[in-house]
C-alpha cells in the first residue's frame, strides 16, 4: 500500500466558491492470486476524507490509540521553509505522513479488519455513504460531556491518571524539543551561509595572485558548494522533524483514550448512585422513615400519611426501578471492565512502538548530524590540500 503522488486540483467547495485543493493517489496491491501479479487499486482521496476516515475510527474504536494523521498545517517548521499546505515540499512531506498514516492502521491487529478501511482503500465514490451510513456520528461523545466527566469522578483509575499525566508531559517535552531543533537550524544556516563569504574573498583574492590564485580559486570553490549544502539538509532534516510531530500528535490520541475512561467511569459511578437513592427510597417507604430532610417528608407532615395503596403501588414501581438500576450498573461495570481490559492491551502494544521508533528516529538524526559534520571535516580538509599546493 502506497500513497504514490499528490496532484493539485481546481474545484468548487459547498458554497459554490472556487478552492484549490490537494488529492492523493493511493495504491494498494492485493495479495498473490493465482491469475498472477494482481492489480492494483487506484484511488484519490482529500485530506479531508483521511479525517473523516480517522474520527469514524477514534469513535468505533475508542479504547484504541488512533495514529494520528500528519499536520494539516506546518507548524514548528524553519522558517526558511514555507508553511503553505499548497507548497510543494510541505505537500510531499503530508504525502508520506499519510501514507504512513495508511501503514499504521492496516498493521494494526484491530484496525486493519475494519470493513470501513477496506472501502476506503478500495471505494473511490460509494465510500463516504458507507462510512456515513454507519452512524458513528451519534455516538460521538459531546467534548463537554467529556470534560463535565473529568471534574466530577470521584474514583479514577490510577493507571489512566498516570498515563494521562505522562502523554501531557512527553507533549511538552517534543514541543520543546521541535522548538529548540528550529533554533538550532536557524542557527546551522547562518554559519553555512556565512561560509559563501569565505568563497567569495577567496575567489577576489585569487584575482590578484599568480602563484596561489589556482590553490585560493579552488578552496573558495569548496566554501560555496559547503555553504549551498544547506538548503537540502534541512529539507531532509525536515523529515526527522515529522516523525517526532507524529509522536507529538499521538499524545493527543492517548488523552483522547484515557478522556473515554474518565467518561465510562463517571457514567459507572451516576448509575451506582441513582441505584443506592432509589433503594433509599425503598427503605424510607417501607418503614414510613425519612433519614434526610426532603420535600416528601415534609408533605408527610402537612398532608397526612399515603394509604396503604399508594405505598404498594410505589413500592412495587421502585421495585421495578431498583431492578432496572442493578441491570444498569452490571451492564455499566461490565462496559468500564471490558474497556480497561482492551485499553491497556492496546496501550501496552503502543508503548513497545513508541519506544521503538523514537530510538530509531532520534539514531537516524544522531547519524546525519555526524555525517554533516563529517562532510564539513571534509570541506576543510579540502581547503587544507588547496592551500598547501599553493
Amino acid at each position: 500500500m502506497t500513497v504514490s503522488e499528490a496532484e493539485k486540483r481546481t474545484g468548487k467547495n459547498s458554497v459554490n466558491m472556487q478552492e484549490t485543493y490537494t488529492v492523493y493517489l493511493i495504491e494498494t496491491r492485493p495479495a498473490d492470486s493465482e491469475g498472477g501479479t494482481p492489480v492494483p487499486d487506484m484511488l484519490w482521496r482529500r485530506y479531508s476524507e483521511f479525517e473523516l476516515l480517522r474520527t469514524y475510527l477514534l469513535v468505533t474504536y475508542p479504547f484504541v490509540i488512533v495514529p494520528p494523521l500528519p499536520e494539516k498545517r506546518a507548524e514548528f517548521v524553519w522558517h526558511k521553509l514555507s508553511a503553505d499546505n499548497l507548497d510543494p515540499d510541505f505537500v510531499e512531506r503530508r504525502r508520506v505522513g499519510l501514507e504512513n498514516f495508511l501503514l499504521r492502521v492496516a498493521s494494526h491487529p484491530l484496525l486493519s479488519n475494519d470493513k470501513i478501511f477496506f472501502l476506503f482503500l478500495t471505494d473511490e465514490k460509494g465510500w463516504r455513504d458507507a462510512v456515513l451510513e454507519t452512524g458513528f456520528q451519534d455516538k460521538v461523545d459531546s467534548r463537554l460531556k467529556s470534560l463535565s466527566a473529568s471534574f466530577r469522578v470521584k474514583n479514577p483509575d490510577k493507571r489512566f491518571t498516570a498515563l494521562k499525566q505522562y502523554s501531557d508531559e512527553l507533549n511538552a517535552v517534543i514541543s520543546q524539543l521541535l522548538r529548540v531543533r528550529v533554533r538550532v537550524a536557524d542557527r546551522l544556516y547562518g554559519v553555512y551561509k556565512v561560509h559563501g563569504n569565505y568563497g567569495r574573498v577567496f575567489s577576489e583574492w585569487s584575482a590578484i595572485e599568480k602563484e596561489m590564485g589556482d590553490g585560493l580559486q579552488s578552496a573558495g570553490h569548496h566554501m560555496d558548494t559547503y555553504a549551498a549544502s544547506i538548503d537540502d539538509i534541512l529539507e531532509e532534516e525536515e523529515h526527522y522533524a515529522d516523525q517526532l510531530k507524529e509522536y507529538l500528535h499521538y499524545t493527543e490520541a492517548v488523552r483522547c483514550v484515557c478522556r473515554k475512561h474518565e467518561l465510562l467511569q463517571y457514567e459507572l459511578e451516576m448509575a451506582a448512585q441513582d441505584l443506592a437513592y432509589k433503594k433509599q427510597q425503598k427503605e424510607e417507604l417501607a418503614t414510613g422513615t425519612v433519614r434526610v430532610f426532603s420535600l416528601k417528608g415534609m408533605t408527610t407532615k402537612l398532608f397526612g400519611q399515603e394509604s396503604q395503596e399508594q405505598r404498594e403501588q410505589k413500592l412495587a414501581a421502585l421495585e421495578q426501578s431498583i431492578q432496572e438500576g442493578e441491570e444498569l450498573l452490571k451492564e455499566k461495570n461490565h462496559e468500564c471492565q471490558e474497556f480497561v481490559q482492551s485499553a491497556w492491551k492496546d496501550i501496552e502494544r503502543f508503548k513497545e512502538q513508541k519506544e521503538h521508533d523514537l530510538r530509531e528516529a532520534l539514531i537516524s538524526y544522531a547519524i546525519m548530524q555526524i555525517s554533516m559534520c563529517k562532510k564539513g571535516i571534509q570541506v576543510w580538509t579540502n581547503a587544507k590540500e588547496c592551500f598547501n599546493k599553493m
